[in-house]
């Protein structure tokens, strides 16, 4: 299990540049040609609303919260590092953490150097450096966002280590990783089911690290899911923000304000 994030990588990796082309789809701009520029206030606006009604921002969100109830999140804690039914031991359980997440961490930046940026070098290598730095912004401000956390709550992780459980960095980086990268899976011209089940196999392996943390005995439930639920929201909303690219998420959300209250509507695109 350990080795599964790099085998996973890899495999895509060979996908991907094999399968995707240099120019753009279309009618399409290049993957980062208007990153960073202009700045839209309407785009950021719209970007953090979509981030935080995402299913992958409050779903586990939710979840954290359903733990803190009746004394789940120690339950849940206890069995699986006494168990550890997936990783086999603690300690495996940690290694395969940290194994995973530099996985999901280097799909990033694979994904993007396989997204079509034009023809020309130096077009190229602009675009390319433009949409990285949104990328590394992005996980750079999760990032920062998680160790203020950690030292504003101040929760001790379950083995007694530090006080440091709360919310899970492994938790935020994988999910904010796989955010990314599915985002850039999406500007791919590739077969539908090649990049559905990328991103499919990208939610599963970013839920074994934050499975893995709880197995080693480092976190919490609550901790990983309040960590997956941070991780997603910041770099779906950087991202959308701030890299430019046109409207075309297969999902919508929209608030309908009605008289004594409101209504929620998601629709899917297929």
């Amino acid at each position: 299990m350990r080795h599964c994030g790099w085998v996973f990588v890899g495999i895509s990796g060979v996908i991907l540049l094999a399968g995707s082309g240099c120019t753009s789809q279309q009618g399409r701009p290049s993957w980062g040609e208007n990153a960073l520029w202009p700045v839209d206030g309407h785009r950021i606006v719209e970007a953090a609303r979509g981030a935080l009604l995402d299913p992958q921002t409050w779903v586990p969100a939710a979840g954290a919260l359903v733990f803190r109830i009746d004394d789940w999140d120690h339950k849940a804690s206890d069995w699986a590092s006494e168990h550890t039914p997936i990783f086999g031991s603690q300690d495996g359980a940690r290694k395969a953490s940290d194994d995973l997440l530099l996985g999901l961490s280097a799909e990033v930046p694979v994904t993007a150097l396989a997204t079509p940026s034009g023809d020309d070098p130096k077009e190229w290598a602009t675009a390319k450096a433009k949409g990285l730095a949104v990328e590394g912004g992005a996980a750079g401000v999760n990032g920062l966002t998680t160790e203020l956390l950690k030292g504003a709550v101040g929760r001790e992780r379950p083995n007694g280590e530090n006080n440091k459980s709360f919310p899970s960095g492994h938790g935020s980086g994988s999910f904010a990783a796989v955010a990314l990268s599915n985002r850039n899976l999406d500007s791919i011209d590739m077969s539908p089911d090649v990049r559905r089940v990328c991103q499919i196999g990208n939610v599963g392996l970013a839920s074994a690290v934050a499975w893995a943390r709880v197995e080693g005995k480092v976190h919490y439930p609550s901790d990983v899911l309040a960590g997956a639920a941070l991780g997603h929201f910041f770099a779906a909303f950087i991202y959308d923000a701030f890299m430019n690219l046109p409207k075309d998420s297969p999902v919508e959300v929209a608030i309908t304000p009605l008289d004594g209250g409101g209504a929620v509507s998601v629709a899917f695109r297929f």
